[in-house]
């Protein structure tokens, strides 16, 4: 994907919306309509709650129901739409498989679009120029930095985001999780292998 359709380029290190959030929430502490507490709580329900356990339940559930992963897989928005303890997705979102001929990759090139109501807050990383301008040209250098090697085989695809498309990875399942139930599989799934920077935990290897 080459056009992008982004209604802002993130050329300084904070974001169009992400200075106008900040100003927002100066103003609003200022005049004392938000305990800055409060503001930490809510953030902090995005980056460990509320996000990343979003996509973990939505892992799991398509490794462990092969109609769900269908249906996540041609209509990602509609089949987390069917989860009524998910939030929905606001844009439209694509789920691309792993498989071990195929590994995916999500970056943003232009700014740092990201699927935040499945993964919560983008990671910093996620966000600096050179992850941006790596993944595409080198993703298997990236991917080494880290710590992540695949056989020379495997395909690997970069997918760019976008201001009106999201993307999500749906890694491969781990071995040894045969009979598992979905919040024992959710536990497994971690942030960067819904990025496509990580792999999911291994079963019985300490977090």
């Amino acid at each position: 994907m080459t056009e992008h359709d982004h209604h802002h380029h993130d050329h300084s290190e904070l974001s169009e919306t992400e200075l106008r959030v900040r100003a927002l929430e100066t103003i609003l502490t200022e005049k004392g309509y938000v305990d800055p507490a409060a503001l930490d709580a809510i953030i902090q329900a995005y980056e460990n709650k509320i996000g990343p356990h979003n996509g973990a339940r939505v892992v799991a559930k398509a490794w462990s129901d092969p109609a769900f992963r269908r249906l996540l897989l041609e209509d990602a928005t509609r089949a987390v739409g069917t989860l009524g303890h998910v939030s929905r997705v606001g844009d439209h979102l694509v789920v691309v498989e792993n498989t071990p001929q195929r590994h995916n990759m999500i970056v943003c090139t232009l700014c740092s679009c990201y699927p935040w109501e499945m993964l919560g807050l983008p990671p910093v990383w996620y966000k600096a120029a050179p992850y941006r301008s790596r993944a595409v040209k080198d993703p298997r250098g990236v991917l080494a930095d880290f710590g992540v090697t695949l056989p020379k085989e495997t395909e690997i695809r970069v997918w760019d985001s976008t201001a009106e498309t999201r993307f999500l990875v749906l890694p491969m399942r781990p071995e040894g999780t045969a009979g598992w139930g979905e919040q024992q599989l959710a536990e497994l799934v971690t942030r960067d292998s819904m990025i496509g920077t990580g792999f999911p935990k291994m079963p019985g290897v300490p977090s």
